[in-house]
């Protein structure tokens, strides 16, 4: 279907550059024509210009004119209908062009399906459920699906959504200390960010000793 719809784009130009030299054509036998009669009448002849030699060219440029009409009427035809054509096809692409990925994510769903219908106990159903996660993330991989990196990574606000922040000693930059929903991306465009706490450096210093002396007793 795709291939379809860039062969369309590529006929494109072609019509309509057929369409512009019909129209052309037209204007510039029109406009000989137009000149034709106009020397005829400057010449003072007052035999009618069908007659004789003039006459005769001037009914051929009036042919001409006809026929390069009726050519430019038929490939704007052409033109309109191809571009009604390549609309019904760019929007049946665009309405199924999930059909693929879909039909493979079925299995995933039929799975999900038995996991429930199944007996057994919560730890056989955990093994199940971790089965289908295996299962999504192959073909989330293969359609180009990545995981953002998170956790131990300096924070980046462009694939990270920070939602929580704590200080820490330990932090000499923002950095994501815990991933509360994983992000991802497809090829190199991001889907969503990744929801993040992030550690910062402590403000004003580090902190007093958690064990430090205590105060005079009042």
């Amino acid at each position: 279907m795709a291939e379809v719809a860039l062969d369309l784009d590529e006929q494109t130009p072609d019509l309509e550059a057929a369409m512009q030299e019909a129209v052309a054509a037209v204007e510039s036998v029109e406009s000989a024509a137009e000149a034709e009669e106009r020397n005829a009448e400057g010449s003072g002849n007052s035999t009618p210009i069908a007659v004789g030699a003039g006459g005769g060219e001037l009914d051929r440029l009036r042919r001409e004119v006809a026929e390069y009409r009726d050519r430019s009427v038929r490939t704007l035809a052409d033109f309109d209908n191809f571009r009604k054509r390549s609309e019904r096809e760019r929007e049946e692409l665009r309405k199924y062009a999930l059909l693929e990925p879909i039909r493979e994510f079925l299995g995933v769903a039929d799975n999900l399906d038995l996991a429930l219908q199944a007996d057994g106990s919560a730890e056989d159903l955990k093994r199940g459920v971790e089965m289908i996660r295996r299962q999504l993330q192959d073909l989330l991989r293969r359609f180009g699906v990545a995981e953002v990196a998170a956790v131990g990574q300096a924070f980046d606000p462009s694939i990270h959504e920070a939602v929580a922040r704590e200080e820490s000693p330990e932090a000499s930059a923002p950095t994501v200390v815990a991933e509360l929903r994983r992000g991802y991306r497809l090829h190199d465009r991001l889907l969503r960010p990744a929801m993040v706490k992030v550690a910062v450096p402590v403000e004003g210093g580090a902190p007093p000793p958690a064990g430090g002396e205590e105060g005079p007793a009042l």
